[in-house]
């Protein structure tokens, strides 16, 4: 995957003007599906990782050079991937705004506190009950994962596979948010947060009232106890500094409502279908239900705003679809129709892209029947 973005990247630079916008959007979708691996394998990997190495200095109660180092690239690295990954997605897709770089270390700032109060907490309630622990992470995955299950993503190809990526992102809800679904996060968030500060407060009192005073001071005890509550405090701090001032879609309580650009959804650009409306990147997941219908007021369901990357950005205006290159038309209204339908539908028409890709300069456009107006998006991504 890095040598296929490499080579993506190298493409569109050398190809001529008409080519060089397909290269470059098939070099983001890339990327986009590489931090998402990424991604997962840093929670597999560098979470449990990092509970193990700090319930190992509590239990010590003395911290190694090289135990603290790893510790804190651990650490660093859940955070930096969980942000990477999210500028990434915004940059990827021409229908969001792109993150800044302030915003981009603001949200490492807001994980990377709150995940370390949460790998502290973790590590205190393992170092006195470490059978209770494994209990107490098995059920919060279970629950996490029937809760994501619950909100019907669209990721994968097939259900199983649809479950299986449930099951690990769900391992993610361990440690952090991660929104993997479209639509209104804001009320999920908080249910989270809400769920992980009581969490987080029930274990470091049960480790506080039964940790062992041979090995660990009243004094040092206390400390731990005040870090974990400050490092909650400063990443919910740094959270609300992201969603109040930084956030690409602009500020949370903007009297603009909601942060998005139009009050009203513009009118369809003349001579465009009213029934065309082309899907989504295939590397990220698809609205469904009333989230598509865009309830006023949402932050996620704003109107499109197309920008070019690398230049200043344009004022925001419709734009009408692409004409040339071959279309395949639906004749179904796009996600109306059963899931296994669906699967069936989607898994058919990559083989179909994938044959026009290689007997077509540019790339097809798939075209669903829909009353709503009409969104273009560059490409349809058939990497996943």
């Amino acid at each position: 995957r890095y040598l296929r973005t490499l080579y993506l990247g190298l493409q569109s630079r050398w190809q001529a003007e008409h080519r060089r916008r397909h290269f470059y959007w098939r070099m983001m979708f890339e990327s986009a599906d590489i931090n998402m691996l990424r991604l997962l394998e840093t929670f597999l990997k560098s979470a449990p990782q990092l509970v193990l190495q700090l319930s190992i200095m509590v239990q010590q109660n003395s911290i190694e050079p090289l135990q603290g180092l790893s510790a804190s690239a651990s650490l660093v690295s859940l955070a930096w991937m969980i942000a990477s990954y999210q500028k990434v997605l915004r940059d990827s897709r021409e229908d969001k705004m792109p993150m800044s770089y302030k915003g981009a270390v603001v949200q490492i700032l807001w994980h990377l506190f709150t995940i370390a109060a949460r790998a502290i907490a973790f590590a205190l309630f393992a170092s006195v009950f470490q059978l209770y622990f494994g209990i107490f992470i098995v059920t919060h995955w279970c629950i996490m994962t029937f809760w994501i299950i619950q909100g019907e993503t669209d990721f994968c190809m097939s259900k199983w596979e649809e479950i299986i990526y449930n099951m690990v992102v769900g391992i993610i809800y361990i440690f952090c948010w991660f929104n993997v679904k479209e639509g209104r996060s804001r009320y999920r968030m908080c249910i989270y947060y809400v769920i992980t500060l009581s969490e987080n407060a029930a274990l470091t009192i049960l480790w506080f009232l039964y940790y062992d005073r041979k090995t660990t001071s009243d004094f040092d005890a206390l400390i731990l106890v005040c870090v974990v509550s400050s490092s909650f405090a400063l990443g919910i701090f740094f959270m609300f500094i992201y969603y109040c001032l930084l956030h690409p879609n602009g500020p949370m309580f903007s009297p603009r409502g909601g942060g998005c650009i139009f009050r009203q959804r513009p009118a369809p650009a003349p001579g465009s279908p009213a029934d065309a409306v082309t899907s989504p990147p295939r590397s990220l997941p698809r609205t469904t239900g009333g989230e598509r219908d865009g309830a006023p007021g949402e932050r996620d369901s704003c109107v499109p705003v197309f920008q070019v990357r690398p230049c200043a950005p344009p004022a925001p205006a419709a734009r009408a679809p692409r004409t040339e290159g071959p279309v395949i038309r639906i004749d179904l209204p796009r996600k109306k129709y059963p899931a296994w339908d669906a699967h069936f539908i989607d898994r058919r028409l990559r083989k179909t892209i994938l044959a026009l890709e290689y007997a077509s300069p540019t790339t097809p456009r798939l075209q669903y029947r829909t009353p709503g107006a009409p969104q273009e998006v560059l490409e349809y991504e058939t990497t996943v």
